[in-house]
């Protein structure tokens, strides 16, 4: 992995360690309605309310840094900021505008970003165990297809678990199921960084 061999961790946890001709660009989604969440169907059809159908899904484009850090912690505290940042701007309002009107006037080819390196959805799922027809929900997996990119994540909760939906073209990957392991083992670092934080504090 890029900047695994480099000592001088100082600099390494500052600056992106990536190879000078690799560039991975992330799209990140964001949901603009007004009034999320799920709502009583009498909600949704009363006259004027916010409620609305559907989703507004604008994006916004993140570089994506590669950098090591002592503390797994300081990579959530730097995306935080990151999508801090970008939700307090106005980027997913102009995206989603610009990609409606592109949809609009000139179809689905033109109307995506064109070749981002990937796109990240994570959706909070229900709390608790649910239950569809009388039979349980056992887990959540959502995926799509057409997308312009060959490299999608999707991370959802359900019942205090979290599914890892990975959709990645033939040959992008060479081990798929190896970076399933591996982002597994990164949420388990910072999931014991937390644990560990919160006993000492």
């Amino acid at each position: 992995m890029a900047g695994e061999g480099k000592k001088d961790e100082g600099a390494t946890e500052k600056e992106n360690n990536l190879p000078k001709n690799i560039r991975l660009t992330s799209v990140l989604f964001i949901n603009l309605r007004q009034s999320a969440g799920i709502h009583a169907l009498a909600d949704m059809i009363e006259k004027g309310t916010k409620a609305k159908w559907g989703n507004d899904i604008g994006y916004f484009l993140c570089p994506l840094t590669i950098a090591l850090c002592d503390n797994p912690l300081d990579y959530v505290r730097k995306a935080k900021a990151v999508m801090d940042r970008k939700k307090a701007s106005l980027e997913a309002t102009y995206t989603f505008s610009i990609a409606k009107l592109m949809l609009k006037f000139f179809g689905k080819d033109v109307g995506f970003p064109s070749h981002p390196t990937m796109w990240y959805s994570n959706v909070v799922g229900p709390q608790e165990e649910i239950g569809l027809f009388g039979y349980p929900v056992a887990y959540i997996a959502p995926s799509c297809y057409g997308q312009p990119s060959g490299f999608m994540i999707h991370a959802v909760s359900y019942a205090n678990k979290m599914t890892l939906i990975l959709s990645i073209a033939e040959g992008l990957v060479p081990d798929p199921h190896q970076l399933c392991d591996d982002l597994e083992e990164s949420l388990k670092l910072i999931k014991d960084a937390v644990i560990a934080g919160g006993s000492s504090s």
